[in-house]
């Protein structure tokens, strides 16, 4: 195995570790959007079926939760994207390097 053969394989286990970061990002972005929706189908099903009057600070409560898991998923996801990218930016300016030997 020659030195470019090896230089090669790391660029390529660096893409494909990049590639899992994204998917992992995305996965962690739809778990954020997956509890946001749960709680705001908790809010309208507590709504529909109990009919007290504590119930409507409940469903307040739900619907402000949801908000904030699908605002701060999305903010999450944003930030760590443009990490990401910044990231593959910065491998990208070595790889040059092994690709002109």
């Amino acid at each position: 195995m020659n030195e470019t053969s090896i230089k090669k394989d790391l660029i390529l286990r660096e893409k494909l570790a990049i590639q899992r970061t994204h998917l992992a990002n995305q996965t962690t972005f739809l778990s954020f959007l997956r509890s946001s929706m749960y709680f705001l189908v908790a809010g309208f099903t507590l709504q529909s079926l109990l009919d007290f009057t504590y119930t409507a600070f409940f469903v307040i409560l739900f619907f402000v939760i949801s908000t904030l898991l699908l605002i701060i998923g999305s903010a999450n996801y944003f930030l760590n994207n443009k990490k990401i990218k910044k990231s593959a930016v910065h491998i990208g300016d070595y790889k040059l390097e092994y690709e002109q030997d």
